[in-house]
């Protein structure tokens, strides 16, 4: 395990040299240089100038790692990125200020308020199927919070995390925000020295070693996991733009999205008629591949996806092929599996799209609902009437009417699951507040201080006391 040392800087020129251990992290954060507004949006502005200025290396990372396009490095990962660190410099000035609360009249005179104070040194665990946005947005949150903070990429997007090793201390404080790179077991060794907070995105299964691993040390954490994101499409639904959205949202990183649509359940009426347009979209957006697959990251989880195609009982209607020297799928259409396939047990993560036929909207909720907590749901209705009501039915991480996984460009929401598919939430001042101490503050002055409130109590101050407090 090695911290990446510190390299030359442009946010802070003047900042001292330290060692490359966490012991040398709190020496900084207690030197208090990171708790100012100036040096909160130093950083954020850095964020945005690395994401504009190396746009064309980390395009070139993305497509080494996963074989991603330009198009989708830059909507995926870079204009997300610098679009959470730009909102989070516009409103910073205003999440830090001092929140009076009034007081009960047993505490006046006084004054009382919440501040929010840095946690101290936060460690931010990427994952490897949007390595720049998924480390760099958490990373937004824990400098505007003003905390110093580690940042371990995932080592299965190799050159995205050499990148953003060698990138980042070139943009950001080198000295109060550092690199790591390394395995799981270079995880494991961060998370046993003790961090004042973890945040963690991935899948369910490290999840819980990711909390185990925090548990000792008493490490609070943010798990961002995953889940079978379900889509329901009434019978009301404009098929058009459901078939559209899905099959878009669907097709993106080659399916190793954590909110992508995981499996589709549509009302029988329109059931036939949208899984034919869900197939004409997948036809269409594929054009100009010339009829290639689609990049899966490694051999496990290619042979992973595989195997959930061979294995399943439903009728692949469209793909179904794939390459295993090349490491690529064909976008998959598999209609009426079994509940039972695994298909449909974990989440999928790739380029495979089920479709199940239901009777109702009833049962499509109680589908959903005899199944571990989403991270996301998606419904497709034109009636706002039934589409609320049918997310209020259901639990969920967030949820989105009418498309596929947009609320997660939205900063002013919270991002983040539920259950099985995650705890604790960020993104804008959501994120800011999570990696910030909500801390009570109660002012009272010398004078007056009655005398009947301190022992021996008389029979008469009781009487007084019982009223005020």
């Amino acid at each position: 395990m090695s911290i990446q040392a510190p390299a030359d800087h442009t946010a802070s020129p003047s900042q001292p040299r330290g060692g490359t251990g966490l012991s040398d992290l709190r020496q900084i954060f207690a030197t208090g240089r990171t708790r100012g507004l100036r040096w909160r949006l130093a950083q954020l502005e850095a964020i945005e100038r690395l994401c504009d200025e190396r746009e064309p290396e980390i395009a070139a990372a993305l497509h080494a790692d996963l074989g991603r396009p330009a198009v989708e490095a830059w909507l995926g990962d870079i204009a997300s990125t610098k679009g959470e660190a730009a909102y989070a410099r516009k409103h910073l000035k205003k999440w830090m200020r001092r929140r009076g609360q009034p007081l009960p009249v047993a505490q006046l005179p006084g004054r009382s308020w919440v501040q929010y104070d840095p946690l101290g040194v936060v460690l931010i665990i990427g994952p490897w199927n949007y390595p720049v946005y998924l480390s760099l947005g958490p990373l937004v949150a824990a400098v505007a919070a003003g905390n110093c903070a580690v940042l371990k990429p995932s080592e299965l997007a190799p050159a995205t995390s050499a990148l953003l090793a060698r990138l980042v201390p070139l943009y950001l404080d080198a000295d109060a925000v550092r690199v790591v790179e390394g395995d799981g077991q270079t995880t494991q060794e961060l998370l046993a020295q003790g961090f004042d907070h973890a945040l963690f995105t991935g899948g369910t299964s490290i999840g819980k070693k990711i909390m185990a691993a925090a548990a000792p040390t008493l490490t609070p954490v943010t798990l961002e996991l995953g889940g079978k994101s379900p889509v329901i499409v009434a019978a009301d639904a404009d098929l058009d733009v459901a078939a559209r959205r899905i099959a878009w949202v669907k097709l993106m990183n080659s399916g190793q999205t954590c909110i992508a649509p995981d499996y589709v359940l549509a009302d029988r009426s329109i059931s036939t008629e949208l899984t034919d347009r869900i197939v004409a979209n997948i036809k269409a957006f594929r054009a100009d591949e010339g009829g290639k697959g689609m990049r899966i990251v490694n051999p496990a989880q290619f042979d992973r996806l595989v195997s959930l195609i061979v294995s399943t009982s439903g009728s692949v209607v469209v793909g179904g092929e794939f390459e295993r020297s090349t490491l690529t799928i064909e976008p998959t259409v598999i209609v009426d599996p079994s509940p039972d396939d695994a298909l449909m047990v974990d989440e999928i993560f790739g380029p495979i799209l089920p479709i199940i036929t239901t009777e109702s909207t009833a049962a499509a909720v109680d589908f959903v609902n005899r199944r571990p907590k989403p991270l996301a749901l998606y419904v497709f209705s034109s009636s706002r009437r039934r589409a609320r009501n049918l997310i209020d039915r259901i639990p969920s991480g967030g949820a989105v009417i009418n498309h596929v996984a947009m609320h997660c460009l939205v900063p002013q929401l919270p991002f983040g699951g539920v259950g099985a598919s995650g705890m604790g939430a960020y993104h804008g001042r959501w994120g800011f507040e999570a990696l910030s101490h909500r801390r009570a503050v109660l002012s009272k002055s010398t004078r007056p201080d009655p005398m009947f409130v301190y022992p021996p109590y008389t029979d008469r101050a009781l009487k007084v006391m019982r009223r005020l407090f």
